[in-house]
């Protein structure tokens, strides 16, 4: 069968609701919402109502991925590190609860520019054995192909041209590097860095005072996120 490459683009939101706490004004928490998105519409799992780039018509069955090293600045250059699950939450389509990331770390107060995350994990927190327990030991990355755990795994469904339904796996990790025999001869470790900006809203600031126009001390903010890479049918 002919392999055809086609765009692949996965849009995520993060939705950060901030609250303070007055007992603490030094302090404020937030809660990471996560909404996958196509075409600016929210993903839906399990129907045929996709096409690629290539004409491929699909449909994604489930999406799992990692994000790690999440790091928050503040517009005065001060950075403050989450230290909850230390800085790592899993995400799967197929379980509702992982959509909220509901941090524990008390926030430092201030106005935030930006979060940074990385998507999947870097080389030195991607180890082996760090997950011990089912859903996040599943995600597993082969040891002969550089061992640790997968950044992403899209999985689903596409119509070939006689409409049958065939399977394909889109997995993210450890890359490697080939020699002329097919042997592996090193590991490439592929991981990137997100930045989400939020000096788009200049008064984003955790435990501010409370406008007259404001119900509650909670502070939504909403980025989409988005990731390009190639499938291959």
């Amino acid at each position: 069968m002919k392999k055809i490459i086609a765009y692949f683009t996965a849009l995520i939101i993060i939705s950060l609701i901030i609250s303070c706490k007055d007992k603490d004004p030094d302090t404020g928490k937030i809660n990471i919402y996560f909404e996958e998105m196509v075409d600016l519409l929210p993903l839906v799992v399990d129907s045929v109502k996709y096409k690629n780039e290539a004409g491929n018509e699909y449909m994604v069955t489930e999406v799992q991925y990692f994000i790690s090293n999440l790091k928050i600045y503040y517009s005065d250059g001060q950075s403050y590190e989450i230290k909850d699950s230390d800085g790592i939450h899993y995400r799967d389509t197929d379980l509702p609860e992982t959509r909220q990331w509901t941090i524990a770390d008390d926030i430092p107060t201030g106005i935030i520019d930006s979060i940074v995350f990385t998507f999947g994990f870097d080389q030195e927190t991607n180890v082996s054995g760090i997950f011990t327990n089912p859903p996040e030991s599943n995600m597993f990355w082969p040891e002969h192909l550089g061992g640790g755990y997968h950044y992403m795994k899209l999985n689903g469904k596409w119509l070939d041209t006689q409409l049958m339904l065939n399977p394909f796996n889109f997995h993210l990790g450890i890359g490697q590097t080939y020699d002329t025999t097919g042997q592996v001869t090193s590991f490439v470790h592929n991981s990137f860095n997100v930045s989400v900006s939020l000096q788009v809203y200049s008064s984003f600031n955790v435990c501010q005072p409370k406008r007259n126009d404001q119900a509650s001390d909670l502070y939504e903010y909403r980025q989409l996120v988005q990731i390009t890479q190639y499938l291959g049918f």
